[in-house]
């Protein structure tokens, strides 16, 4: 993506005030670092602005800075100028949508290849390993130089949306924007620990049960699991709490596609995928209207419990199997 859309966006907001920040639902540390960081751009520039998000801040993100600021669509205000982040389409934004919809201006900050730019600005970058990536370029063509709070928020993004700058999504532009947020001098090992090695015990049960739960079929090449809103309230777990137990599904070592299908409500599920080296995944999200990256991508499905399980091993044996599902 050339400079010039990462300066019509920050054009977009020297000219302007009174800003919404939109994260996506079930926030991850992507959409919650990029949101927290422009938000404190914003706050720097002496913007009026707010951030919020559909659901609540999960507790592993709670030490980010401003995390406490952000507000649930109801209690936002309605102000003319609307940015949603690391939202790959509008219903991402979930009941949040209506405060970008009744925007008088709209931004779309984002890195999913399956972006539908719905917006009146796209920025898009398919290329860049998270979207904080984005948030980084505006932030230095807005400000002087990076606080230390914005760091934290940003190195959290590109943390969690590289696994530990572990994933292919991993680039030179990425390490290089890594090195540049360490110089504000933030504690990195603080904020691992808290990201991935401060675990509730409600989620490690739930973690247990989900592994429980997993079936391989196609030769071992392809992981599955499930959790039920039963199985998630008899240990106290919501679903905050199955963010990552999909990566243990994905490492075992003979699985290429790993599928979580976790119950959001009656007949409706949440099917997240993971791949590790051949299938594109965010083509099996797509035929069944989500979205998503390559190796990481998700979509919903509806109907009884056999009939998604059934429909899910046979997309993911397909792409398995086809080479037009894999990754070009």
């Amino acid at each position: 993506m050339t400079g010039n859309l990462i300066e019509q966006a920050a054009d977009f907001i020297r000219e302007n005030d009174g800003f919404t920040l939109i994260a996506h639902i079930s926030p991850d540390g992507d959409t919650l670092g990029s949101a927290l960081a422009l938000y404190g751009v914003l706050k720097e520039l002496k913007k009026d602005a707010q951030v919020v998000c559909g659901n609540r801040v999960p507790p592993n993100y709670v030490f980010l800075p401003y995390a406490d600021e952000l507000l649930s669509p109801e209690a936002a205000r309605k102000l003319p100028f609307a940015i949603s982040i690391d939202c790959a389409d509008a219903l991402r934004m979930g009941v949040s949508a209506p405060l970008f919809d009744a925007a008088q201006s709209t931004l779309n900050l984002d890195h999913h290849v399956t972006n539908t730019a719905y917006a009146k600005m796209n920025v898009v970058d398919g290329s860049a390993a998270a979207t904080g990536e984005l948030i980084y370029k505006l932030a230095m063509r807005l400000l002087p130089c990076l606080t230390e709070p914005i760091s934290v928020c940003l190195y959290t993004a590109l943390l969690t949306d590289t696994g530990s700058f572990a994933y292919s999504n991993t680039t030179p532009e990425t390490m290089r924007i890594a090195a540049d947020i360490l110089e504000s001098g933030i504690d990195t090992y603080e904020i691992n620990r808290l990201v991935y090695r401060t675990v509730p015990y409600h989620k490690v049960k739930l973690l247990g049960l989900a592994l429980n739960n997993m079936e391989l079929l196609c030769g071992g090449r392809l992981g599955l699991t499930a959790v039920t809103l039963e199985e998630m309230r008899s240990v106290g777990a919501t679903e905050e709490d199955t963010e990552g137990v999909i990566d243990y599904v994905r490492d075992v070592d003979s699985v290429e596609v790993a599928v979580l299908l976790r119950e959001v409500d009656t007949d409706v599920f949440k099917a997240s995928l993971r791949s590790k080296r051949y299938v594109d995944v965010s083509k099996i999200s797509r035929a069944k209207n989500g979205g998503g990256h390559a190796f990481a991508a998700g979509y919903t499905a509806h109907g009884a419990f056999g009939e998604v399980y059934a429909e899910a091993v046979r997309m993911a044996s397909a792409a398995l199997e086809d080479e037009a599902w894999k990754v070009s």
